[in-house]
C-alpha cells in the first residue's frame, strides 16, 4: 500500500498538495491509521467514515467530505469536527449547507465537485463525469453556481473539483477532463472570485486481467505538466486516490468446500460468496483466483468458482483451470478494495476476518463475525 502511495508522492513532492486517500476503497481502522501515519488526507462520504477516519488518528482539517447524497445531520457533524472542505454536488446542497453552517455559527469551505461530460471509458456503473450521472454540478451551469455560492451566507469557497469514473486505464480521459476545468476556473475568476485549489479527483485503475494503467507517478506528473503549462502551477493540488493504492495490496482467501461435476459445468464450491467480495456479481468484474497449494497429482479442471449463497449470481470467477480438491485454499487476488468495503450479512452470514501482513508480521486488524453480531442490533416483539 504504501509503495503504491510513493508515486504520488514522489510525483507531488515540492508542490502544495493533499493526497486525500479515499476510503470508501477500504476503510479498516488500521489502513486508515497507515495512510495517517503517511501524512495523507481522507475523502470520505458519510458520517460514518468521518468518525471511522477520526478514530484513526486522522486530522478533520485533512479530510474532503464528497457524495451527491449528504444528509444535514452528517452535514453538521463535519462542521463541527472542522472537515477541510465540503465537495458539494448540486445547487440544492449548497442552500442547504448554506442554512446548516449559519444555524451551527460555522462557515463552510467549499469546492464544487463539477461534471465535466468526459467518457472515462469504465464500466457504467463506476462512470460518474458524464452528463447523464448522477453527480456532480453540469459544466455549463458551473459558473452560476459559484456565483450563487458566493452570495450565500456561511460558505466559502476554496477549490474545485472533479471525479470522472473508477479503474480507468488511460490518461487522455483525465487531461480532458483537466482542460474542462481549468477553462472553467478562468471564467470563474473572471467574475471576481477565487478558486485556491484543484481537486483532481481519482480513479486510476490497477491490473486485474491484464490492464495496463499508467503509473500514479506518470498520470500525475502528465496532469502536473499540464497544468503548468496552462498557467496554474500556483495551485493547491488534490488528488483522491483509493483503488490504486489499495487494490493489490490485498487477497481473500477461501476453503474449497466441494467439487462438483454437473453435466454442462464443473463447478468448485468455496466458503467465500458475493456478500464477501461483490465485484463479480455486481460489475461482471474479473478477479484473479489462484490455488494456494500446488497439486502436480491433481489434474486441471476447469471449474465456475462460485459460493454458498442462494443466488445464481453469487460466483467469483468462471470458466477457471484449478487443481483443487476439498480442503484447500484458493486466493482471489486483487481484492484489497472494494472487497471488505461492499461487504454485507446476506443470508445471515458473518463477516470475514481481516488480516494485515508486512513481511514475516501478521496483525489481526478485524476479528471475524460471530453470530450473535448479526442481530445484536434487532429487537423481539414484546409478549
Amino acid at each position: 500500500m504504501l509503495a503504491a502511495l510513493g508515486g504520488y508522492q514522489r510525483a507531488l513532492k515540492g508542490r502544495d498538495h493533499l493526497i486525500c486517500y479515499a476510503m470508501k476503497a477500504n476503510s479498516n481502522l488500521a489502513v486508515l491509521q497507515l495512510f495517517a501515519r503517511a501524512g495523507c488526507g481522507f475523502d470520505i462520504v458519510s458520517a460514518g467514515e468521518l468518525e471511522r477516519v477520526l478514530a484513526a488518528g486522522a486530522n478533520a482539517r485533512d479530510i474532503v467530505f464528497s457524495g451527491v447524497g449528504k444528509r444535514r445531520n452528517e452535514m453538521r457533524r463535519a462542521l463541527q469536527a472542522g472537515v477541510l472542505c465540503f465537495n458539494v454536488e448540486s445547487v440544492s446542497e449548497l442552500r442547504v449547507l448554506s442554512t446548516v453552517a449559519c444555524e451551527t455559527g460555522l462557515t463552510a469551505r467549499i469546492s464544487l465537485r463539477v461534471n465535466p461530460d468526459v467518457d472515462a471509458g469504465t464500466h457504467p456503473y463506476i462512470s460518474t463525469g458524464l452528463r447523464n450521472n448522477k453527480f456532480g454540478i453540469a459544466h455549463n451551469d458551473a459558473v452560476d453556481a459559484y456565483q450563487l455560492a458566493s452570495t450565500l451566507p456561511g460558505l466559502e469557497i476554496v477549490g474545485i473539483d472533479c471525479h470522472i469514473g473508477s479503474q480507468i486505464t488511460a490518461v487522455d480521459p483525465y487531461l480532458d477532463a483537466l482542460d474542462r476545468l481549468l477553462d472553467l476556473i478562468e471564467a470563474v475568476e473572471s467574475h471576481g472570485l477565487s478558486v485556491p485549489h484543484l481537486d483532481l479527483g481519482g480513479g486510476l485503475g490497477i491490473a486485474y486481467a491484464g490492464e495496463v494503467p499508467p503509473s500514479a507517478e506518470d498520470l500525475m506528473r502528465a496532469l502536473l505538466d499540464r497544468i503548468d503549462s496552462r498557467g496554474h502551477g500556483h495551485r493547491k493540488i488534490l488528488v483522491e486516490p483509493g483503488r490504486s493504492v489499495v487494490g493489490n495490496a490485498g487477497l481473500l482467501a477461501s476453503e474449497v468446500l466441494f467439487v462438483k461435476h454437473a453435466e454442462e459445468k464443473n463447478f468448485c464450491i468455496v466458503d467465500a460468496a458475493m456478500n464477501d467480495l461483490m465485484r463479480p456479481a455486481m460489475y461482471d468484474a474479473w478477479m484473479d483466483i489462484v490455488e494456494c497449494r500446488v497439486r502436480p497429482d491433481v489434474d486441471a479442471v476447469r471449474y465456475d468458482v462460485v459460493g454458498p449463497i442462494c443466488e445464481s449470481g453469487d460466483w467469483l470467477g468462471r470458466d477457471r483451470p484449478l487443481r483443487v480438491q476439498s480442503g484447500d485454499l484458493i486466493a482471489v487476488l486483487s481484492a484489497g478494495a472494494y472487497c471488505m468495503s461492499m461487504a454485507s450479512n446476506y443470508n445471515s452470514r458473518g463477516r470475514a476476518a481481516e488480516v494485515l501482513v508486512s513481511g514475516s508480521e501478521a496483525w489481526l486488524v478485524r476479528e471475524r463475525e460471530d453470530s450473535k453480531a448479526l442481530f445484536a442490533q434487532e429487537r423481539l416483539l414484546p409478549g
